[in-house]
């Protein structure tokens, strides 16, 4: 055949130009591919992955950049490399499918298609020698059996189809939080926290859903496993003790050794899980965790633009943890003798280390606590830290997606107005400034993904609904009310674009290529677009003083699939919609100058702790106010004026921040 050309070169995605230089053919997803693969009559093999994952590295040193594979490769297919967080909705179904056929998923992901891009056979990593033999098995098959190859991608193209018309759950109750609750005490690991087994997963949505639980009902079952889980986690080595963050699982049952990549969305939600274990509990640990969190963001995830990059790779100068282990004679040279005796005590070192190759992973030992650090141990990780940032860095993913960032701005404007830091909300209204001016489409909508200057891809429910609940808590912070209006245009946009009788579909339909518009009912490490508009459109119906968006958020948790009821673990946050539905609404006008002492007495009486199904709005008030919850509304006697209501009805207005947090507090508590 005629010589081909690899033509990734031009693209902006960083996983797509870290093979750029390989010796297969890659083309891009788009139509040129698959009209290569239908004039060549020959399947399409699909690969997906992303440029900090450490398996896919692993699959492009031995299969991709070997000439010998490429051959074999480029011979019997048009290959296809797409970045599963460029487009995700793509990844979704194609994962859907591996799963299907082997039990099982992750990246890099590999899928062989028919021209039409129906999926035929897939797996995930597999070893060069394995990986050829099977690209010559399949190329035989498609000679030799092509009629049961074409049947085959068409049942699995048509089950992907028609998955999500499963039946609904409809009317929710608070039996469905009981047993999420429950589903817990099956898989709770009481000595480390998290689930029991390896590998461990945060599940930040989970703790932060039991935080509402034990709120509901006071059990304390719901807040162990928080708490239990949350320290394990801050002192074991997936916590980054240096530089703060998190990496993304754990590989042991202890939280100990990490899988080094770090991701925004995890530090996003990590954070507002500790800030909101801090506001339950008030322990100083918890903001410390979040704190930390939130300047590992903001110093290295941080665009020149405002936003927040994807992520940073597991692997640096091609080792995986390079750059975050440390030997014993390294620190003995960089450190004082005080100062090295306090790490070791600190942070478990060993002289012949604690995991490979002699090197050490830090993590806290029996005792130890952030808010207690001697001087010498603080003047000796200040001293590491300047000697890590020497190392050769680990691989950072720059592009800017709508959807994390989303996540990333609510995390900052929750953490700023908890800990009263004015820093974190700064760098959320940055961040909500440069999403909105750089990754709007003309007709008003998102992009996806933006980078080197450039946006593109169209927006999927996810951007939509992650950055109008990232509006959502910026307002509530700053109050400004500027970002309610354009979280409500984005709803509006969200509406016309993904709305589909009571529920939502993850993408627009724009791309032919895409074999199913589908629902995504579950929540994962990343929550479904469908369960963040869920609870949106319940906070946004309140604040804007809109009942018509606060039923259609009530019809959206009724169309969700009967398997809430069966399996309420997989559904955390589409759960944290239903706490905020069915309690009783809270709502709390301020009137007042926001610069005022008053104003600012009023908010701090009637804002701090725990309060998870409370929207507040803040501000001058009057006749043409916004949002809506203040219209109509007027300080009395020209002082900072409370007006707290719960499901419509209001208590009487009082410039007594006293008298309106004991109204406040006077609804009756939850029943569970």
């Amino acid at each position: 055949m005629s010589e081909g050309r690899n033509r990734l070169g031009a693209e902006k995605s960083p996983y797509l130009l870290q093979h750029r230089d390989n010796p297969v053919w890659w083309y891009a997803w788009g139509p040129e591919a698959f009209a290569a693969a239908a004039a060549r009559d020959c399947p399409v093999f699909l690969s997906i992955g992303y440029s900090t994952c450490h398996w896919c590295h692993v699959m492009e040193h031995q299969s991709f950049e070997d000439p010998a594979v490429a051959a074999v490769l480029n011979d019997g297919f048009v290959a296809i490399k797409l970045d599963r967080e460029e487009r995700p909705e793509i990844d979704a179904i194609y994962m859907e499918v591996t799963q299907a056929l082997t039990g099982h998923g992750g990246w890099p992901m590999s899928v062989w298609l028919t021209p039409e891009g129906r999926p035929f056979f897939a797996g995930t990593y597999f070893p060069r020698d394995a990986f050829v033999d099977l690209l010559q098995r399949i190329g035989a098959a498609w000679r030799t059996r092509r009629v049961e190859i074409e049947a085959q991608g068409r049942a699995l193209a048509e089950a992907v189809r028609e998955r999500a018309g499963a039946g609904q759950a409809g009317a929710l109750d608070d039996g469905v939080l009981r047993g999420f609750v429950d589903g817990w005490r099956g898989r709770f690991d009481p000595r480390h926290g998290g689930t029991r087994g390896a590998p461990k997963f945060p599940h930040a949505w989970d703790l932060q859903l039991l935080l509402r639980a034990h709120r509901r009902g006071g059990d304390p079952f719901a807040l162990e496993v928080v708490t239990k889980t949350l320290d394990g986690m801050a002192r074991g080595g997936i916590y980054d003790h240096l530089g703060g963050g998190f990496a993304r699982y754990s590989v042991d049952e202890a939280w100990f050794a990490p899988h080094f990549e770090k991701m925004l969305y995890d530090q996003a939600s990590l954070a507002t899980a500790y800030t909101e274990a801090w506001q339950v509990t008030g322990r100083r640990e918890y903001e410390l965790v979040a704190r930390e969190i939130l300047d590992y963001v903001l110093r290295d995830l941080a665009s020149p633009g405002g936003g927040f990059c994807s992520a940073e790779d597991a692997d640096s100068e091609g080792i995986e943890g390079k750059f975050y282990v440390w030997t014993w004679d390294e620190l003995a040279a960089l450190l004082p003798e005080d100062g090295f005796r306090a790490v070791v005590e600190a942070f478990g070192v060993a002289r012949h280390g604690n995991w490979e190759h002699g090197a050490n992973i830090l993590h806290l030992a029996p005792g130890q606590e952030r808010a207690t650090r001697p001087p010498q141990l603080a003047a000796a990780m200040a001293r590491l830290f300047e000697a890590r940032a020497r190392r050769v860095r680990p691989h950072l993913d720059d592009k800017v997606l709508a959807d994390w960032n989303g996540l990333a701005i609510a995390a900052l404007a929750r953490a700023g107005r908890a800990f009263g830091e004015p820093r974190f909300v700064a760098a959320a209204q940055r961040a909500a400034r440069f999403v909105l001016a750089s990754m709007r489409r003309p007709d008003g909508a998102l992009w996806h993904r933006w980078r080197d200057g450039e946006a593109g891809i169209p927006g999927l429910l996810d951007d939509h609904a992650f950055v109008v609940h990232g509006l959502v808590e910026l307002y509530q912070a700053d109050f400004d009310p500027a970002w309610l209006d354009a979280a409500e245009a984005l709803q509006a946009s969200q509406d016309a674009l993904f709305r589909e009788g009571d529920d939502y579909l993850v993408h627009d339909g724009s791309d032919p290529l895409v074999i199913a518009r589908r629902v995504e009912p579950l929540d994962n490490v990343v929550p479904a677009g469908r369960s963040v508009t869920a609870l949106n459109l319940l906070r946004l119906g309140d604040l804007a003083a809109r009942p018509e968006w606060r039923e259609q958020g009530l019809a959206l948790l009724a169309a969700s699939p009967a398997a809430v009821r069966r399996a309420p673990g997989a559904f955390a946050v589409l759960l944290q919609a239903l706490d905020y539905a069915l309690d009783r609404g809270r709502q709390v006008a301020i009137t007042g100058a926001l610069d005022a002492d008053d104003t600012r007495a009023m908010l701090a009486a009637l804002t701090g702790g725990f309060r998870p199904n409370q929207v507040t709005a803040a501000g001058p008030g009057g006749a043409d106010a916004r949002p809506g919850l203040l219209a109509g509304r007027t300080a009395r006697e020209g002082r900072a004026t409370a007006f707290v209501c719960e499901a419509g009805a209001c208590q009487a207005p009082t410039t007594d921040p006293v008298e309106a947090a004991r109204a406040a507090a006077g609804f009756a508590p939850l029943a569970g």
